[in-house]
C-alpha cells in the first residue's frame, strides 16, 4: 500500500522533498523556519510504533535536518516536537526560533494566526536549506 499524508498536513504544508524513510514539509507561517518530518509509514501515531531501524533513521534524519536549520536560519533554539494531539499521524515539528519571535519564549502553537508566504516568498526561504539537504540521508526534492 503507498503511503497516505493526512489531509491536514497536505493543507497546512508544502511538500519539499523525500529523505530515505521521512516526507519533509515546509508549513505555511512565513512567522518561523518550520519544518516537518512524516515517516512514510501508514497507520503510525507514535514514534515507539516504527521499527527498530526506522527509529533510528528517523532520529538521524531529525538530528541533520535540526543541525541544517539552525545553521541555515541562524536559530537562537531549535524546537522540536511530535504532539500528534490535533493531528494524529505521526510527524515530527522542527522549528527554528529566534528570541524576538512572536511566540517566543513560549511554544508557537496558538499565539498567532499563520501567515502565509506570498508567490516566490517560500522558495526564497527554503533554497538554501535544499542546498544544503540535498543528497543526505538520501534527500531528493518534489
Amino acid at each position: 500500500m503507498s503511503f497516505v499524508l493526512s489531509e491536514t498536513l497536505a493543507k497546512d504544508t508544502v511538500e519539499l522533498g523525500n529523505f530515505n524513510l521521512c516526507k519533509l514539509l515546509w508549513m505555511n507561517d512565513k512567522q518561523y523556519p518550520w519544518a516537518i518530518l512524516v515517516p512514510r509509514v501508514n497507520d503510525i501515531q507514535e514514534l515507539y510504533q516504527l521499527s527498530v531501524a526506522e527509529q533510528i533513521n528517523a532520529m538521524e534524519e531529525s538530528n541533520f535536518l535540526l543541525q541544517t536549520m539552525a545553521k541555515v536560519f541562524k536559530a537562537d533554539k531549535m524546537n522540536v516536537a511530535a504532539l500528534g494531539n490535533m493531528v494524529p499521524q505521526l510527524h515530527i515539528h522542527h522549528i527554528a526560533r529566534y528570541k524576538d519571535d512572536p511566540a517566543w519564549p513560549g511554544p508557537v502553537w496558538g499565539v498567532n494566526k499563520s501567515i502565509h508566504y506570498g508567490e516566490n516568498e517560500m522558495i526564497k526561504e527554503v533554497s538554501p536549506l535544499l542546498a544544503k539537504l540535498k543528497d543526505n540521508f538520501g534527500f531528493k526534492e518534489v
